[in-house]
């Protein structure tokens, strides 16, 4: 049995402000934070002399695609299921070893991975899903392939696998039956596309997709089952309609005005920005190494980049972290989401807080998880290095120790 008890000593261990205090003694007993002090005693129990090392949350991310390894789309079509199955525990794997402990996959993993991780085939964070993402014909998610006359997600990112549900829905009752399929497929989280993207071909970033009452049904049948709906929206009426209907959070708002942060907040709903993966589209783009009409897209809002934090922010818009990594490379950087959203506006504490203790807050599970506090289980990373300079964040293995439920599962020292 793995050790789950013991004292962390003489750490500066991060609070609710977004700060550190210490030097502090934690006791942990069977993954649960008993006590948070100076000099405790349970000697009773093993200590690990955490002297000079900074202890915060494990850190969240709250748009991530774990199932993703490449947007080659021939590449994914000659990929064989198995390989993508393992392929997808190996990016749960490195993500684990950066410091993330809970990822809300925002479409790609399914119920088999994550109960994989639940139950130790696998190693990766808590995982929280939603399974497909659904777009209408034409839409953000539609890769259909005219040549063959083939139906297909884009850049075949959702494979086709026995049970995977739909990622393609037009009118209100598609829209209903596709949501109750993917909550009995275990979706924790709708995930809707309302504008088109970046990657996509047909469609363009403040473009509408899916109707205001197709996206009010998916809200609607969601809360039924006691979720949520997240959504893929850049700006424009879509990004409106998603925020009227009852989003919980909007991932990316890249075009975000100042009137939609106001209704945003007055409607308590979330800001995911997904920095990283924007600031990757655009090194692409200059790299030569995206299509011309995904490069166009990318270098077009350059200049914007981070614009929408910066309006969030003075609005009052919760804002939580998201990476929404789509290539294999990625995966295992992800603390640098937090450097992001500090140049983008955020104070260091802010940006230390979207990526620990909001990111549960959005998720839902700020009860028992995002906190070094009594009473929450000891989800938790040590850092070597003061993190008041978040640009260490950009740097790969930062994290010295990754503890998850008390368990020591990464040591990297």
């Amino acid at each position: 049995m793995r050790e789950t008890s013991f004292v962390i000593r003489e750490a500066n261990v991060f609070d609710d402000a977004g700060s550190f205090g210490g030097p502090l003694d934690v006791r942990v007993e069977n993954g649960i934070v008993h006590e948070v002090g100076r000099n405790l005693g349970a000697t009773y129990l093993p200590s690990l002399d955490c002297s000079g090392l900074w202890l915060l949350p494990g850190f969240f991310d709250c748009h991530d695609h774990l199932a993703l390894s490449t947007i080659d789309a021939l590449e994914a079509l000659k990929t064989p299921l198995s390989r993508w199955a393992l392929e997808a525990a190996r990016n749960a794997r490195v993500t684990l070893e950066a410091g993330v402990t809970f990822v809300r996959d925002a479409a790609g993993l399914d119920l088999g991975l994550k109960q994989s991780i639940d139950s130790g085939i696998a190693t990766g964070p808590r995982t929280q899903l939603s399974i497909t993402a659904l777009c209408q014909t034409g839409g953000h998610v539609d890769g259909f392939l005219a040549g063959l006359g083939l139906e297909i997600s884009a850049e075949y990112v959702l494979p086709e696998y026995p049970g995977r549900p739909p990622y393609r829905v037009d009118g209100v009752d598609e829209m209903r039956r596709a949501v109750r399929e993917l909550l009995r497929a275990g979706a924790d989280w709708i995930k809707l596309c309302t504008t088109g993207g970046i990657v996509s071909e047909h469609d363009l970033p403040d473009q509408p997709e899916l109707s205001f009452d197709e996206i009010a049904v998916a809200v609607a049948e969601a809360k039924v089952r006691g979720k949520s709906v997240m959504t893929h929206a850049y700006g424009g009426p879509g990004l409106d309609n998603a925020i009227a209907a009852g989003a919980r959070s909007i991932e990316h708002g890249t075009f975000l005005t100042e009137a939609q942060a106001s209704a945003m907040a007055s409607a308590g709903c979330w800001l995911v920005p997904t920095l990283s993966v924007l600031w990757a589209c655009v090194r692409w783009a200059k790299e030569g190494a995206l299509p011309k009409y995904a490069a166009d897209k990318a270098l077009g809002f350059e200049g914007s980049l981070g614009d929408a934090v910066a309006i969030a922010r003075e609005y009052g818009v919760p804002i939580a972290a998201g990476s929404d990594y789509i290539e294999r490379t990625q995966h295992g950087n992800n603390l640098e989401e937090i450097a992001h959203l500090h140049r983008a506006g955020l104070t260091v504490e802010e940006a230390l807080l979207a990526a620990t203790t909001r990111g549960a807050e959005l998720c839902g599970v700020s009860d028992h998880l995002g906190r070094i506090v009594p009473g929450y289980v000891f989800d938790a990373v040590l850092l070597g290095e003061d993190p008041s300079d978040v640009t260490l964040f950009e740097r790969p293995g930062v994290v010295s120790r990754v503890f998850k439920a008390g368990e020591l599962v990464i040591c990297h020292v």
